[in-house]
């Protein structure tokens, strides 16, 4: 296996190629990493964010080493978290790695009531925790391992059920303009990920805590867009392509467009 050290010689499998395509394809489009970069990947020991870790580092490679990759962990101290698989691979594959504790499960067990969802103020929580060490540690790209799935699903979500028309994109300047979040696997499939997954046989984390929640929207998102697939295997590709394609012209925001003096410009 190869480690930080040595170049690139030939790809594990096909679907590491394709992965590494889309990937390399995402961070030129959206110009995702520059020479000189210290990137910072969250690694949450799913498999995701293996997958973003493993094809960053194979890209480090087969770019001379043109970024510097750092793997962060951040243990929440839940029930049942294991993480001596996920160091004993991160020493494996020479990857430098912090595995940071903070008790956010408490707090949120504590703030949100039996039956809801636990999402939201677990993000907040681990999205702080994630930035002021970030910063702290200069590093100036924050990578995660959202792939094209979580962007549609997302979308999706906001239009249904908080009437926005909004996702991830797959590069963010946070709020204060002091972090930078890039998701390299914008145009990745889920499917891909999943077997790449079971190819390199990542030890995944499962999450306790919000994994029993079986009736979260995106739960019910991912299945509506699932059955659409199977009566046309586009329709995922082509919401993705509509997150690319905004006509401006064509909605009603009123931020947008003045309508009620519309006709002043005509000619």
């Amino acid at each position: 296996m190869e480690t930080l050290e040595t170049p690139i010689t030939v790809f594990r499998s096909k679907v590491e190629k394709k992965l590494l395509h889309y990937t390399g394809k995402a961070i030129h489009d959206y110009n995702l990493i520059q020479r000189g970069d210290r990137v910072m990947v969250c690694l949450s020991g799913g498999k995701d964010s293996f997958t973003l870790l493993s094809i960053l580092k194979l890209l480090r490679l087969r770019s001379n080493n043109k970024f510097e990759l750092f793997s962060f962990t951040l243990d929440q101290a839940q029930p049942g978290w294991d993480d001596k698989a996920l160091y004993d691979f991160l020493e494996k594959e020479k990857i430098p790695h912090q595995v940071l504790t903070k008790d956010t499960y408490s707090i949120v067990k504590e703030k949100i009531p039996e039956g809801k969802t636990y999402c939201g103020l677990c993000s907040r929580l681990r999205r702080g925790i994630i930035y002021r060490y970030a910063e702290e540690n200069g590093f100036n790209k924050i990578a995660l391992g959202h792939h094209r799935d979580d962007l549609i699903r997302s979308l999706l979500m906001s239009i249904f059920y908080n009437g926005e028309v909004r996702s991830m994109p797959p590069k963010l300047l946070s709020d204060n303009k002091r972090h930078m979040v890039i998701r390299p696997l914008a145009l990745c499939q889920e499917t891909d990920i999943i077997t790449y997954a079971k190819e390199r046989k990542f030890p995944i984390i499962p999450c306790n805590l919000c994994g029993a929640q079986e009736n979260l929207a995106r739960v019910r998102i991912k299945k509506l867009i699932n059955s659409l697939a199977e009566e046309n295997e586009k329709i995922p590709s082509n919401i993705l392509s509509a997150l690319q394609n905004i006509k401006p012209s064509q909605m009603m925001d009123q931020d947008l467009w003045d309508f009620k003096h519309l006709e002043e410009k005509m000619e």
